[in-house]
């Protein structure tokens, strides 16, 4: 159980404008104040977030260097150049690499995929990856999710004859690397209208480029998007925009004829839904941490051959390979966690205070970053899980909402061999003699800058609501908010007054969950099933008809071909009952 969430019920938003465009619309209140919230003002803005379009992808000759990049191509492509798909070993790289290189074997048989080894040559482009190129007489690299910063190796590269297009979306550095073409919507000199694509995403565009400038038509390209919609989901970018309309026809494409490897994908992780109703839930929970697994505990490369599969039967051989790579990385990751819990309990740890930190060299490299996760989880603290690899300590750093970690790392950059990420996730390795003086300045730092405010877990509420207003209508509009992530988030509910029908039980291999059958008190016509996870301490207090607030949000599961309504419980709180 972690740490007591805040409930903090958003502000309403303009009230005569709510009205007004509930009104337009013929919908309850509540759904007019959660799009107006998503920043949409009118019946005709309602119309293009409900029913996204194809055509309102933006150009992909808006992206600075997209011209030369694709004309590059086009000369290998065409001079029978050996081209090398070069991507990161996560989901994100995989699937960008599996995309790009799956297109241009329609065009050319001269091309192959390289994914680095996580242990052996770490994060992004590698000398050892550049040197497999020239040795084998490639003359151009295609880098995804890696590379923007690159400088040294780009020129290494360059040394050997080899060209580099650079596909990224991560924060460049002052100086962009030397490659024929860096494509980064990110890049400061870039006047792309949307900067928030995956890797994935950049390599679709320079397909969709590539494909627009040598007229092959854009249908041959959309089946792609289901690659593509697993990463937008697994990468948690932000699904607004651009990459809202490339998630939407992604989840279509995934649901009606995916290819092997993802059909695969589907049969082994989620088993009990209809293969027609595969979400972004889905997606972020079975299918992403399954191919993630891969590059994890074996290597990035099998979960490409699983996603250019190109039969059922050896798609279902990897996958089956894939899913026991995740049942090994669970049993670890399970294992660590309760060690780094026990370290932090007992003190035995590098800091419990203002940041969580601990070290074990014996660890497993592939699963520090969950761990760092689940820590947060239980202390929400700034958290760091350190182990040991080549010689070097190495560790995945994870914040709390609102805290900058990456800020507070580079301050300690003097210490660290290197170090990369973002505001919430960081990767770094360092010297073990600079370990000690890492910690000191990382809590002195945090302690510096963090607010108490940021050390409670809070849980943003949407809207209060009645069962009452759960209504068909409401869930079917309410699904047209789909799909969501990062930028247009599931809504959140309250509901206060509720209790259990007395059907409630304890489900889950160590009956850890709750079932539950709902009723709120003064509308008992109605009940709704629930599910609560890691919720199973309330059990005897709901079992013995105790009333309860909770928060949740709506969502539907299928099963045999039918759909069920179903509450996913984020929190309860018992009631205090007012005499």
């Amino acid at each position: 159980m972690g740490k007591e969430k805040k409930w903090v019920l958003k502000g309403a938003a303009d009230p005569e404008l709510v009205s007004r465009l509930s009104a337009e619309l013929g919908v309850d209140p509540v759904l007019g104040e959660l799009l107006v919230r998503r920043g949409i003002r009118s019946f005709a803005e309602a119309r293009q977030f409900f029913r996204p379009s194809l055509s309102d992808l933006h150009d992909p000759f808006l992206m600075k260097d997209m011209d030369v990049a694709v004309e590059r191509l086009h000369r290998a492509v065409s001079g029978g150049e050996k081209i090398l798909v070069y991507g990161d070993y996560d989901v994100d790289g995989t699937t960008a690499v599996a995309l790009v290189y799956s297109f241009l074997k329609t065009r050319t048989q001269k091309v192959d995929f390289y994914i680095p080894d996580r242990y052996d040559e770490g994060y992004g482009v590698s000398y050892k990856g550049i040197d497999w190129a020239a040795e084998n007489g490639f003359t151009l690299i295609i880098t995804l999710d890696c590379g923007i910063k690159a400088n040294g190796k780009v020129e290494y590269a360059t040394a050997k004859g080899v060209d580099m297009i650079i596909c990224d979306h991560h924060l460049p550095e002052e100086s962009i690397p030397a490659a024929v073409a860096v494509l980064d919507p990110k890049r400061e000199d870039c006047g792309y209208p949307y900067d928030d694509l995956s890797g994935c995403g950049v390599g679709f565009k320079l397909v969709q480029a590539y494909a627009q400038s040598y007229g092959i038509p854009f249908e041959s390209i959309i089946p792609l998007l289901d690659l593509l919609v697993v990463s937008i989901a697994s990468d948690l970018v932000s699904v607004t925009g651009e990459n809202r309309v490339l998630a939407y026809y992604g989840l279509h494409q995934l649901n009606t004829s995916p290819r092997h490897g993802l059909r695969a994908m589907i049969s082994i992780s989620t088993p009990t839904t209809d293969p027609e109703h595969v979400t972004i839930d889905d997606i972020v929970f079975k299918i992403g941490p399954r191919i993630n697994a891969a590059g994890r505990m074996e290597s990035g490369r099998i979960a490409v051959e699983l996603l250019t599969a190109e039969d059922d039967e050896s798609a279902m051989r990897l996958g089956n390979e894939i899913n026991e790579y995740n049942n090994n990385r669970k049993n670890i990751d399970k294992e660590i966690t309760m060690e780094a819990l026990e370290m932090v309990n007992s003190g035995n740890c590098l800091s419990a205070g203002n940041a969580t930190i601990v070290y074990n060299p014996s660890w497993h490299k592939g699963v520090v970053g969950i761990v760092a996760s689940r820590l947060v989880e239980a202390f929400y603290r700034p958290t760091v899980v350190f182990t040991k690899s080549n010689g070097m300590v190495t560790g995945s750093a994870r914040s709390v909402h609102g805290f900058d970690l990456y800020e507070a790392i580079e301050s300690c950059s003097d210490l660290l061999e290197n170090f990369g990420g973002h505001l919430y996730a960081a990767g770094l390795t360092l010297r073990e003699e600079n370990l000690p003086e890492f910690c000191r300045r990382l809590e002195a730092h945090i302690e510096g800058k963090i607010k108490p405010v940021q050390l409670t877990p809070v849980l943003n509420v949407d809207a209060k609501l009645n069962f009452s207003q759960i209504t068909p209508k409401f869930c079917r509009i309410l699904k047209q908010f789909q799909p969501f992530g990062p930028g247009n988030s599931a809504p959140v509910f309250l509901t206060e007054n509720v209790y259990d029908n007395g059907n409630g039980r304890k489900v889950g291999s160590d009956g850890g969950h709750l079932k539950l059958e709902l009723i709120q008190e003064s509308q008992y016509a109605q009940h709704i099933s629930a599910i609560a996870f890691n919720m199973s301490e309330y059990y005897s207090y709901i079992k013995a008809g105790n009333p309860v607030d909770i928060c949740y949000s709506i969502v539907e599961n299928y099963y045999r071909g039918i759909a069920n309504l179903q509450l996913r419980v984020k929190d309860i709180r018992e009631r205090e009952e007012i005499i």
